[in-house]
């Protein structure tokens, strides 16, 4: 997916409070954490602060994908479904340094570039 449409857009910076990110374990135990920070990168990618990872980043390093749900402030949720990948250098990690507050390490940006959106049971793209 090149971008993603403007209403997730318009939709991702509606959101309400933290989002959910799961990841999948190589045995196929599902792990989700909350995550507050997280931007959007180019329309195109969910950039999350690798802060205090453990099994989120032994799962990302071990080829899982993943899902970020979140929720906007008038109620409607969306699943952003796709590849997940650890970055700790180049343009994702430097965007995400620019808004990871000072007080948190981001150790790494993770990086959900989406091949599915849902809201509901509902598939948008």
């Amino acid at each position: 997916m090149q971008k993603l449409p403007e209403d997730i857009c318009s939709a991702w910076n509606e959101r309400d409070g933290a989002v959910v990110l799961t990841t999948v374990s190589e045995d196929g135990t599902p792990n989700s954490i909350y995550a507050t920070c997280v931007g959007l990168h180019n329309e195109s990618s969910i950039v999350i602060a690798d802060n205090y990872f453990c099994k989120t980043r032994d799962n990302i390093n071990n080829g899982s994908v993943g899902c970020v749900l979140f929720i906007t402030k008038d109620g409607k949720a969306y699943q952003i479904k796709g590849k997940l990948e650890l970055f700790s250098e180049g343009d994702f990690y430097d965007f995400m340094k620019s808004w990871n507050p000072d007080k948190h390490p981001g150790h790494a940006a993770a990086v959900l570039t989406p091949d599915s959106v849902y809201s509901g049971a509902s598939q948008i793209c």
